[in-house]
């Protein structure tokens, strides 16, 4: 029987124009999740796809993406996973919707700025996201994890203490900085989940206050929201629903001494199971 699911999972460690800014843990959050979708979700290799660095250009993501919102119009599939792991920013809002308010946006592999922001050909805004999502069926599920994080705020002394560096970089000049400093960002919920899009499910690695850890756990380095997420599913086998996977997923965080807090959002997340 062919498979009716597909999946892109990204991670970025290495940013081709921000050496300074690496991480460790991302590479491994996208090939952990790809090996989770696959052993419990009911994915095939072959629906799985898994971008790294080099190959996770803002093209190359939102390109793949659109293939498979492309593939779930003509009814090749009915669930869609998409993970990213990478550092998060923030950019004044695009669309002045609310000036306000801040966007949210992440970084792929070629991040550039111009001028002193950041060059719009090579940075994923929330907006972009939501557009493209916007278009799936109905009848299609989209599940979103996002282990990143749009504030520098919420880095805690114990931190400085541990293997632990958030997953946040801000605005590239003091003018950019300036443009969303003190102002409300208009958060996940909001920029993914609005404008028809509540029948899907976010899952994001923190609050949008808060950051979003890239830790060196059990030997190795990880995203701590997706090496625990991923911990507490191959314990349980699909058996939790989702809420209960999340205050598992909490409580594992907090006994780690983690400041943040993930966060579950869609009307979708009332199911019973992820296989579901």
């Amino acid at each position: 029987m062919t498979s009716k699911r597909k999946a892109l999972c990204v991670g970025i460690n290495q940013f081709k124009n921000y050496p300074s800014a690496a991480l460790q843990g991302c590479v491994n959050d996208a090939n952990e999740m790809s090996k989770l979708l696959q052993a419990l979700l009911g994915f095939g290799g072959s629906d799985v796809t898994v971008l790294t660095d080099a190959q996770a250009t803002k093209a190359n993501i939102m390109g793949q993406l659109k293939k498979l919102v492309d593939e779930a119009k003509a009814g090749k599939c009915d669930y869609l996973v998409f993970s990213l792991s990478s550092h998060g920013t923030q950019v004044p809002d695009g669309n002045d919707e609310e000036p306000d308010h801040a966007d949210e946006a992440f970084c792929p592999h070629d991040l550039a700025q111009k001028g002193g922001k950041w060059d719009p050909a090579h940075i994923i805004v929330d907006d972009e996201l939501r557009d493209l999502f916007v278009q799936l069926p109905s009848q299609v599920l989209l599940e979103v994890f996002l282990d990143t994080c749009h504030s520098g705020s919420g880095l805690k002394g114990i931190d400085h203490l541990l293997e632990r560096k958030p997953r946040y970089l801000p605005p590239p000049s003091l003018e950019a900085f300036l443009q969303v400093e003190g102002i409300k960002q208009r958060g996940l919920t909001r920029s993914l989940l609005e404008k028809g899009m509540g029948q899907h499910i976010l899952w994001a690695a923190c609050r949008a206050d808060q950051t979003s850890a890239d830790a060196h756990i059990a030997g190795g380095w990880h995203g701590a929201f997706t090496y625990y997420f991923c911990k507490e599913m191959n314990a349980s086998k699909t058996t939790l629903s989702r809420s209960k996977l999340l205050a598992k997923v909490r409580a594992d965080l907090k006994a780690g001494h983690y400041s943040q807090v993930p966060q579950l959002e869609g009307a979708a997340t009332k199911r019973k199971s992820l296989v579901e």
